[in-house]
């Protein structure tokens, strides 16, 4: 009967009540007492016994299931636990163990902490990098001046942390692209409140022309910092700055020629007052900065081309005067860095023209005004040279006065002045030790400019390289004869100390023997390093 037979020496009284071998042995007392027949008893029993194997049967693979299920499991958290690993760039886990044994359960718990560890780590790392690339897609939206932002797409296969890095590496690099942009934007429209103030513009009619968000007080927040706007603020700046250079150059040029009419006019301080303010313009317009507020407005530069355009009618009688002045100007600067002034010839000519009205008064004064600046150019192109030629003059007074002090046999007597001349001649020595040098330079830079110019440098209307030529020549003649003086001197002291050897000679043989031998080393020794001296 298979596993529905009990052991023949099994007690009934020793199974439990709901066991299979009781309820079997029941049922063997009933069929007794009923008196079932062996055949209905056999057959019972082996529907009985088939009935008990489907049963294990079903139980057998339910389990099997179940432990496909487990295996499953654990090949799907190991492969599972493998691709977070690959994603998030680790080679491997410290909370994972190394060996996983036992049974599917004990195998499974034991990989269970660790995968969840690993997923919520991607989780941190997931939200990291939407952080990082909202940020970047946020601000590379600013750069490119689009207000909205598409969704983000991360690529969870890789989540690593050198990837981590290099997006954080780009956010700062995107990070301080605005923050240039953003110092761009403050400093064009620190531009743009400047110069308009110094032309009495409306600075916020212009910037709100632009763009409205450069206006706003919430500064990098809603500010637009696109290359558009970048190229727009940049583009005003400039035409902001022509303009102011226009308008500058033009008041440079009204208050010059206004300056000149005053002058010529001989126009009281009083009426020159109203103008005092425009002083500013007396520079160059390349070399003055203008800044002040206002000082460039429409009004002003229109109050003075009326004043200019009054007195320019007032002007041909005073032209003759102007002209003298300017001259003796001109001549000043000429005399001064010691260049060519102009003939007495034609001074007069031109006085005469001036005088018969066949010359224009304003090219006339354009041309002295012209000359002016060319003297002037010259002579400060010539300053470094001219400086250099005063040393030089004053070091060739400082040799003169040597050389006359050298011939002075009283100079180092004791007397009143005299250890100032002994200082003096100290002095004058390191100064004529440097004479060599600075002519050798003089003469370069002399040269240079000859070159650069393609004229003479003259200095008193003589070439200034001739000058120093010459100087050369004579310091080379001077250097000659005191080195002959010098040679003449040496041979004369040699003949004095050889006569003075053939006295301690005569002196030894008389019997000195012992010390005239030891004072004729000293002798010789002292006629050595004389001779030396000499030299």
């Amino acid at each position: 009967m298979g596993s529905c037979q009990m052991p023949a020496n099994f007690s009934s009284s020793a199974l439990p009540e709901s066991s299979c071998g009781y309820l079997l042995q029941e049922l063997k007392l009933i069929w007794d007492e009923v008196g079932q027949d062996q055949l209905e008893r056999d057959r019972i029993l082996l529907e009985l016994e088939q009935e008990c194997v489907q049963v294990y049967k079903r139980k057998v693979d339910s389990a099997n299931i179940y432990r496909i299920r487990l295996h499953q499991a654990l090949a799907d958290a190991e492969a599972e636990f493998t691709n977070l690993l690959l994603s998030l760039g680790e080679r491997s886990f410290t909370g994972r163990p190394e060996k996983v044994t036992g049974t599917l359960r004990e195998q499974l718990e034991l990989i269970t902490p660790a995968l969840q560890e690993m997923q919520m780590i991607k989780q941190e790392r997931l939200t990291l990098f939407r952080d990082i690339q909202t940020q970047m897609q946020k601000i590379t939206s600013e750069i490119a001046g689009n207000s909205g932002c598409s969704n983000i797409v991360l690529n969870e296969n890789d989540l690593s942390l050198k990837k981590l890095a290099e997006f954080q590496n780009e956010l700062q690099q995107l990070h301080s692209e605005k923050s240039d942009r953003l110092q761009k934007v403050e400093a064009y429209i620190k531009y743009v409140h400047e110069l308009s103030a110094t032309m009495g513009m409306d600075s916020s009619q212009i910037i709100t022309s632009l763009d409205p968000s450069l206006n706003s007080q919430d500064g990098e927040k809603t500010r637009n910092i696109s290359d558009a706007i970048l190229d727009r603020l940049k583009n005003t700046v400039e035409q902001l700055k022509e303009e102011k250079q226009k308008r500058t150059e033009k008041l440079h040029r009204l208050w010059k020629t206004l300056t000149n009419l005053w002058n010529l006019m001989d126009t009281p301080l009083e009426d020159q007052k109203p103008f005092a303010h425009l002083t500013m313009f007396a520079s160059s317009p390349s070399g003055c900065e203008i800044s002040s507020p206002r000082s460039l407005t429409l009004d002003i530069i229109y109050q003075v081309e009326v004043e200019v355009g009054r007195l320019d009618q007032l002007k041909a009688s005073k032209m003759k005067e102007l002209f003298l002045s300017k001259q003796i100007e001109l001549d000043e600067i000429s005399k001064k860095s010691h260049m060519a002034t102009a003939s007495q010839a034609e001074m007069d000519n031109i006085l005469n023209l001036i005088t018969s009205g066949q010359i224009d008064h304003e090219d006339l004064l354009n041309r002295i005004e012209e000359h002016i600046l060319k003297a002037k150019e010259e002579a400060y192109s010539r300053k470094d040279i001219m400086e250099k030629v005063e040393k030089w003059l004053i070091s060739c007074n400082e040799e003169r006065w040597l050389e006359e002090y050298s011939q002075d046999q009283n100079r180092y007597s004791v007397s009143r002045g005299g250890h100032r001349n002994l200082k003096r001649a100290e002095r004058a020595r390191i100064t004529i030790n440097k004479i060599p040098a600075s002519v050798e330079l003089l003469m370069a830079k002399t040269k240079a400019w000859e070159n650069e110019r393609n004229k003479v440098f003259l200095y008193d209307q003589v070439p200034l390289l001739a000058m120093l030529e010459e100087y050369i020549l004579l310091r080379k003649e001077k250097e000659d004869e005191k080195y002959r003086q010098r040679v003449s001197s040496n041979f004369t002291h040699q003949k004095g100390e050889a006569r003075n050897a053939n006295r301690r000679n005569i002196r030894k043989e008389n019997g000195y023997k012992v010390r005239s031998q030891l004072s004729g080393k000293v002798c010789l020794v002292q006629g050595q390093t004389q001779a030396l001296a000499a030299r």
